[in-house]
């Protein structure tokens, strides 16, 4: 492990590609979950659920494609993450880059469970608790995921907190997130008799949870670009 001062030992590239992808998953993840899925899932009347997907299949689409466009752009993440964070601390980049890749993994599983509720309600062959029960086994298994996000949030604010290229602000407010991600959903997972007093903790704790990784990803862009070479051509020597 070395600490990094050099312009140099800043990834570019691989920067820009993870700030844009994080920014295209928090909109697609503001859509997707903050807008059609609240929209359509209601929890206490499985039956109105069912009538609402049924109503609204295009938003329904909508809301799996917009989980698709996160996949596809958390699977850029773990390889940016790792391209940045290896000059730093490479057997931990890999581990933070295969974290993600693990969450990854877990939540297109969960989505796949969003998906199995798909031919049911064009077909109209099931009923609306099978309905309700791939959707809440879908939230189930990305529940747990986050978990694993979280754990990886902390490890990328560790390694980040090894280069002095990073600053220390950012550093701790990646792993604040991740242990309120760790925290929540360990809450939710392990003491589920406590789900009111989890529903309030994770109320306090989503502005941190929500500023950790897209403030990193607004940094990295903005670090980014002003450390852009300069085009301008040069005339020294010119005759």
């Amino acid at each position: 492990m070395k600490k990094l001062n050099r312009s140099e030992d800043f990834q570019r590239r691989p920067a820009i590609i993870a700030g844009v992808s994080l920014i295209v998953m928090t909109l697609a993840a503001f859509f997707s979950y903050g807008y059609a899925h609240s929209s359509l899932v209601i929890y206490e009347d499985a039956a109105k659920t069912y009538d609402l997907l049924q109503s609204s299949l295009f938003l329904f689409h909508l809301e799996i494609l917009g989980w698709v466009v996160i996949i596809l752009t958390d699977l850029l993440v773990s390889w940016a993450f790792y391209k940045i964070l290896k000059p730093i601390y490479s057997s931990y980049a890999l581990l933070a880059g295969g974290l993600r890749l693990i969450y990854t993994i877990i939540l297109a599983t969960a989505v796949f469970r969003l998906w199995m509720v798909n031919p049911v309600i064009q077909s109209d062959s099931g009923t609306a608790s099978q309905v309700m029960a791939n959707i809440l086994s879908f939230e189930k298994i990305w529940s747990i995921g986050l978990m694993v996000f979280g754990a990886h949030l902390i490890m990328v604010g560790f390694v980040a907190l090894k280069a002095d290229f990073i600053p220390k602000w950012m550093s701790a407010l990646l792993m604040i997130a991740g242990v309120s991600y760790l925290l929540v959903h360990a809450m939710y997972n392990g003491l589920p008799q406590y789900e009111n007093l989890t529903a309030t903790i994770e109320t306090v704790l989503s502005l941190p949870m929500m500023i950790g990784e897209l403030g990193f990803a607004m940094w990295l862009l903005v670090k980014a670009i002003k450390g852009k070479p300069s085009t301008r051509p040069s005339y020294l020597g010119a005759s």
